[in-house]
């Protein structure tokens, strides 16, 4: 029985830091989401950092830096 190889893949990844007033899981959300408008065949999104931004003794931005991993089309 003969077995098939898929041809081999290459993938790139990209770090972005996604925004948000309401929370880390928005603010990755919003990363991938506008991400995924310019970046064709998004295949992984890893978490990697949580940060806030503080003004006045208080958190007015949640951030997230995300890596993204997608297909690299030649």
């Amino acid at each position: 029985m003969a077995t098939s190889n898929p041809a081999p893949s290459v993938y790139s990844v990209t770090e972005i830091i996604g925004t948000s007033a309401s929370s880390w899981e928005e603010a990755a959300k919003n990363a991938v989401e506008t991400a995924a408008k310019s970046l064709r065949d998004l295949r992984i999104a890893e978490v990697c950092k949580l940060d806030m931004r503080v003004d006045g003794g208080k958190v007015v931005e949640y951030r997230a830096r995300v890596t993204l991993s997608f297909k690299y089309e030649a």
